[in-house]
């Protein structure tokens, strides 16, 4: 071998080494340089994942939310009242109030929920002495309310309060109680005798509930100038007769047919107390009507 061949093989053996290095280290930078940008990928990768599981939870609370249920209230069955001077019959009229007209109209804000109407009649028989009569019905509705609770469940509760009322009136004497059948729900009719200086009144009152209507049906009459007292077992058929017109007058009214005979029972779980937000309006008691003041 001549000297200038090994000169030049021993030069590339120095080059190959060095070389060799340069392309070793050239691997390891760019292998270096890959781990970051695959950590950096990842790491977007994870935060991605994270914001899409805050928003999809974010998304099921309020699916959540959105299908829990508001509280609710069965709706009141009734919804207005019938015309007040037109729940009794002209018949009835003529014979419980011969002279009493057309009836006069309460006065009230809201007709759909509380109405009443009354008739008096004076039948004068000169020496003989006279006849009076006086006849009222009132209504109240009560509407279903999501915090007070369903409206026939504050009616009874108002039915029961009008009863205590009626059977603690004021001057009453010998009252007596006793449920009235075919008339709503429920209905009792209360019995007392008024002393006064014109004569005894006989006073009957009939507390009906029909669905979330209470129907407060007043009678009552005396003889005055030395005629006879009315027979109290008559007025009391009357009265009721006159309630079950009242309460199935409520029912037509509300396009429910002619079912206000037929009870639906009392609602279960209802007390006794008066619903605490009832109406301020109650129904005439007693003889309210009567011809003069108490002796």
């Amino acid at each position: 071998m001549s000297e200038g061949t090994m000169q030049r093989r021993a030069q590339r053996d120095q080059r190959d080494p060095q070389a060799k290095r340069a392309k070793r280290l050239t691997r390891v930078l760019v292998g270096a340089a890959a781990v970051p940008v695959m950590l950096v990928a990842a790491g977007c990768s994870s935060d991605s994942g994270s914001e899409d599981g805050k928003d999809k939870a974010a998304q099921e609370s309020t699916a959540s939310q959105s299908a829990s249920p508001s509280p609710t209230v069965r709706a009141a069955a009734f919804r207005k009242l019938p015309e007040p001077c037109s729940t009794v019959t002209k018949k009835t009229l003529d014979d419980l109030v011969p002279k009493g007209g057309s009836g006069d109209e309460g006065s009230s804000n809201d007709t759909a929920t509380r109405a009443g109407c009354s008739w008096d009649s004076l039948d004068d028989n000169g020496v003989k002495g006279s006849q009076f009569r006086w006849l009222s019905v009132s209504m109240l509705r009560f509407e279903s309310d999501v915090t007070r609770g369903e409206g026939d469940k504050l009616a009874h509760a108002y039915y029961l309060k009008q009863l205590k009322d009626t059977q603690g009136a004021e001057g009453a004497k010998s009252v007596k109680t006793a449920p009235v059948s075919g008339t709503g729900d429920e209905a009792s009719v209360v019995r007392y005798d008024l002393k006064k200086k014109e004569g005894t009144f006989k006073q009957q009152t009939v507390v009906a509930r029909v669905e979330n209507v209470v129907v407060t049906l007043d009678y009552n009459g005396a003889g005055l100038a030395g005629d006879k007292t009315p027979d109290a077992d008559d007025l009391a058929k009357d009265a009721q007769k006159a309630a079950k017109e009242a309460v199935a007058a409520v029912v037509k009214a509300n396009g429910a047919g002619g079912d206000a005979g037929k009870p639906s029972g009392s609602p279960s779980g209802s007390s006794s107390e008066a619903p605490s937000k009832a109406p301020s309006e109650s129904s005439s008691t007693s003889s309210s009507k009567a011809p003069a003041k108490d002796s």
